[in-house]
């Protein structure tokens, strides 16, 4: 089946999703934002490749709510809350109109559950592999930064780690494991987590590279008791290795933030020094093969 056109597309997909006044039903050459009374806008930004970020061939719905919710979490790392976002997607020839229908139907769901809205983007032909970029808009009265933690902070996650990485190997058919699949698809953007603390970051690297982000950024160093590490059942039951590749895995998106107390599940502390250390139940370091993912 052959693609609409670009205008015709825009028309039949995406303007259905432009549902703030200020995206103007997406006729305009751009968006106005106004954030709410002395709240800070936050603006986030990231791209996916087929075959690259995502595995090929993968379902046109998931692979939208993906994309939107790995962008929300960057604004749920800033103690923001979303307002909407800008989309361009670079589609092969290949891309039909029942793979957009879905597509846009995965988009209209997110924004629902998440409260936002489409504001614009732009539409091109690729000879290449599919890429999609998403910008996110969100508004912090107080946003917090990777560079404010202390010693004396203590180390907290909203959730279990290792689930992403472990989900992709589900994804690929190298693991049977539905709901680790559906975790890797389906990251839950954590908003209001990061409220009060005084460094924050999201998991997409691995904990132990995202916590060494808010390190570096904060001038200071810190500790990671192996056992407090949380695990999905799932991911506990695969042993020893798989705990310690779930430090490093990354694609989680749950959040690791420093701060002096919260209802998250605390993992460590932060320390006077540099780096990130992880300490076994006997008190002895943990060596890691990897600090997490590395972009090339």
């Amino acid at each position: 089946m052959s693609r609409s056109g670009e205008f015709e597309l825009i028309r039949r997909f995406l303007a259905p999703l432009a549902t703030a006044p200020g995206a103007g039903g997406l006729e305009d050459d751009a968006a106005l934002l106004d954030p709410p009374g002395e709240a800070r806008l936050v603006v986030t930004t990231d791209s996916m490749v087929e075959g690259v970020h995502f595995p090929g061939g993968g379902p046109p719905g998931l692979i939208a709510r993906r994309l939107l919710r790995t962008n929300l979490s960057d604004l749920a790392a800033m103690a923001a809350r979303p307002e909407g976002y800008l989309l361009n997607l670079a589609l092969p020839e290949r891309i039909d109109d029942p793979w957009l229908e879905g597509f846009a139907a995965g988009l209209a769901a997110d924004q629902e559950a998440f409260g936002l809205s489409l504001f614009g983007g732009d539409t091109v032909a690729t000879p290449g592999a599919l890429t999609l970029t998403v910008t996110a808009f969100g508004s912090a009265a107080a946003p917090v930064r990777r560079s404010g933690a202390r010693p004396g902070d203590r180390v907290f996650v909203t959730g279990p780690v290792g689930d992403g990485c472990f989900g992709l190997k589900a994804v690929r058919g190298e693991l049977e494991a539905p709901r680790l699949a559906e975790r890797y698809w389906l990251p839950t953007p954590r908003f209001g987590a990061a409220e009060g603390a005084t460094a924050a970051a999201d998991i997409s690297d691995g904990l132990i590279a995202d916590l060494g982000h808010i390190c570096r950024a904060s001038g200071v160093g810190a500790v990671i008791e192996l056992e407090a590490v949380p695990l999905s059942p799932e991911v506990a039951a695969l042993g020893t290795q798989a705990r310690l590749e779930a430090l490093t895995g990354g694609d989680d998106y749950e959040l690791v933030f420093a701060a002096r107390e919260s209802a998250a599940i605390p993992v460590g502390r932060i320390v006077a020094g540099g780096g990130v250390t992880v300490l076994d139940a006997a008190g002895e370091p943990v060596p890691l093969a990897r600090q997490g993912y590395a972009h090339d």
